[in-house]
């Protein structure tokens, strides 16, 4: 087991079930403090353009040399949209317009949740980022299933085919609107 310190005496930590909790975690003996370590959230989005999708190859692990869709870590201080849209100009120097919510995707195993949305590139100007090898507009006929990267990934894209397909989502709810009480 890796020996993990407290962020407030710098203590080694230690695992125990905190008095009202019913979870073991990481407990600083020395000053109290519990560590919690909660699921890390990812966003990203399905980006397209006059009916084609916005693909990226990784350049980074895991999953090297495989197709996604712009996505990543969430970070702190950000909305979800203003992550998926980070992370596509991040990943694919695309400009993209965020939609409504596509998917959430719970990754218990990894201690992750990912969330996708739509989105539409205006132009379809877009590049390889330094995460990525090439970025390419696809037909959905041709986007390379055997080479998704993630199942989370394959999901959101067969979620964003079938509302499309289905007219599920209207041209009308392309962009996410707010409506803040005030």
């Amino acid at each position: 087991m890796e020996k993990r310190f407290c962020s407030y005496c710098g203590s080694a930590t230690t695992f125990a079930i905190p008095p009202g909790d019913t979870r073991s975690r990481r407990v600083c003996p020395s000053c109290g403090a519990v560590h919690y370590e909660n699921p890390r959230v990812v966003v990203g989005c399905v980006p397209e353009h006059e009916g084609r999708i916005l693909l990226c190859r990784r350049a980074i692990e895991p999953r090297r040399g495989y197709w996604t869709v712009p996505a990543g870590f969430l970070e702190n201080g950000e909305t979800l949209e203003a992550g998926a849209a980070r992370e596509s100009w991040e990943e694919a120097l695309a400009n993209v317009s965020i939609g409504t919510l596509l998917a959430v995707v719970n990754i218990p195993q990894a201690c992750q949740v990912h969330v996708f949305f739509r989105a539409t590139l205006a132009t379809p100007d877009y590049g390889a980022g330094e995460e990525s090898l090439e970025a390419m507009l696809v037909e959905p006929s041709a986007i390379p299933w055997d080479d998704i990267a993630f199942p989370s990934t394959r999901y959101a894209l067969q979620h964003y085919l079938a509302d499309r397909d289905t007219g599920a989502t209207p041209a009308h709810l392309t962009t996410l609107e707010r409506r803040l009480p005030g």
